[in-house]
């Protein structure tokens, strides 16, 4: 199998920059700063734990207002769901497929590193 040539460094940077405005899957999340530190802290919350946005900003350590504006995005990408009739509005971890791989790849990061 022949090796493509070296891409000029300029067309990276058109390639990087198309990307990053159209980001997909994992760039679609980790685009904003924060939200990696959300999703390593609801992976070590206990199965089935309900939390208010301040609950989960604390354990996250980040302020409210930054839970606040993620949610969506977490709600969105089926990370979170909300409880029903809720007040104050409480979230669990959604039983979804996204958050099996999210906790198989937290896993495998986890196994092969030495921290």
């Amino acid at each position: 199998m022949s090796e493509s040539p070296p891409k000029h460094p300029a067309a990276e940077k058109d390639t990087k920059e198309a990307r990053l405005e159209n980001p997909s899957g994992v760039l679609y999340l980790f685009q904003h700063e924060s939200v990696p530190i959300l999703i390593d802290a609801i992976l070590t919350l206990p199965p089935g734990r309900e939390f208010t946005k301040t609950e989960l900003a604390e354990h996250a350590g980040v302020t409210r207002q930054t839970v606040s504006k993620y949610i969506d995005l977490l709600l969105e990408t089926d990370i979170v769901e909300e409880i029903p009739n809720s007040s104050p509005r409480r979230y669990r971890v959604a039983k979804t497929d996204v958050v099996q791989e999210l906790f198989e790849l937290n896993s495998a990061l986890n196994a092969g590193s030495e921290w």
